[in-house]
């Protein structure tokens, strides 16, 4: 299957793919699967197959990886829709992120696909992940069964993930009075602001997370005047929060509104923080495959899974959206074969 997978992944690179744009990608992936009497449900751009002894009794597994990526930067050098093999790397926009994972686990299926198992395989190639879209995973849980796991396909050296920071950007705005700057008149909206911003340059919150550490607050837009001589009546200014598993979205802002002077808007409440249960048997498959167990800082499609999950896949983070985006082959082969001795093990381990 590794060559296989690896032929899929090259055709998706040389594909444009970005985020509400991935149409040629789906079909891509819908005529894999079909080219091997394996049907498909598609919805919009998610591609969605079962396991062929699929059983509504039984519990099941969602596998899941995205096909959107990024747009390329100005760094690149190599051409970021060309599929290019130099020593042992494969090169390209998505390879890392998260092409090598999506191929992997679509390979890890197809392992599985007509054995009656003792769990539902359900395979999810999604949109929109890059921008956490609502027409991604979001939009297709309904239709699916709940999952007893779900198993995120993102590059993580093949280390298992077991909670990941959520994300929740708040519009904040500070209401002064305008006045003529050479009189002294007003009440000046910036300054008012920077109370604030002081206060979050050096904010702590209390509870820390044993995988996550700290809930961190960030100050990145600051918007206030309209001309050199009017004190600005308004200031606005945008925060960054990255929540731990230690808080809810709904806790964090609370204790931002009372702590600080400005009218808090969060722009949204839906990527929420995640944390597998501590005696969520995937965990024990993990630790006797000797997989590192950790909190991963970054964004994933876990936010918006509302049922025990990790992540885990081949590729490196730190390599995602980077100028000459790459994965090793070597890195694929190895993701196919830990996804399947991962399902193996989980669904031949007797559960408590």
């Amino acid at each position: 299957m590794g060559e296989e997978a690896i032929a899929l992944l090259k055709s998706l690179i040389e594909t444009v793919s970005f985020s509400k744009e991935e149409e040629k990608s789906a079909d891509l992936i819908q005529d894999f699967f079909e080219q091997r009497g394996i049907i498909t449900k598609r919805e919009n751009n998610n591609v969605i197959v079962f396991n062929k002894f699929f059983d509504p009794l039984k519990p099941s597994i969602l596998l899941n990886s995205h096909h959107d990526t990024v747009k390329p930067n100005a760094g690149y050098t190599k051409d970021p829709f060309k599929a290019i093999v130099e020593d042992g790397k494969l090169f390209g926009l998505g390879s890392n992120d998260a092409g090598g994972c999506l191929v992997s686990l679509i390979a890890a299926f197809l392992v599985y696909y007509d054995q009656d198992l003792p769990y539902n395989l359900v395979m999810a190639a999604t949109a929109e992940e890059e921008i956490s879209g609502q027409n991604g995973i979001e939009s297709i849980l309904s239709q699916l069964p709940e999952f007893e796991l779900a198993i995120v396909g993102e590059p993580t050296l093949l280390q298992m993930a077991v909670a990941e920071k959520g994300l929740m950007v708040i519009d904040a705005e500070v209401k002064g009075m305008a006045g003529h700057a050479a009189r002294n008149e007003g009440d000046n909206a910036i300054y008012k602001a920077l109370d604030d911003l002081n206060l979050i340059r050096s904010y702590k919150f209390q509870k820390i997370s044993p995988y996550l550490g700290e809930t961190k607050v960030t100050a990145t837009i600051l918007q206030a005047g309209s001309q050199h001589n009017v004190v600005p009546d308004i200031c606005r200014y945008t925060l960054d929060v990255r929540i731990t598993d230690s808080y809810t979205l709904e806790e964090i802002l609370a204790e931002l509104k009372q702590n600080l002077s400005a009218t808090l808007t969060p722009r949204s409440m839906r990527l929420k923080s995640s944390h597998i249960p501590e005696n969520h048997p995937i965990l024990a498959v993990g630790k006797s495959m000797n997989m590192d167990q950790y909190g991963s800082p970054t964004l994933s499609d876990q936010a918006l899974i509302p049922y025990p999950s990790v992540k885990i896949g081949p590729g490196d983070s730190a390599r995602s959206h980077s100028p000459d985006e790459f994965i090793f082959l070597e890195e694929i082969q190895n993701g196919i074969k830990v996804y399947v001795e991962l399902l193996d093990r989980y669904m031949h381990t007797e559960k408590s």
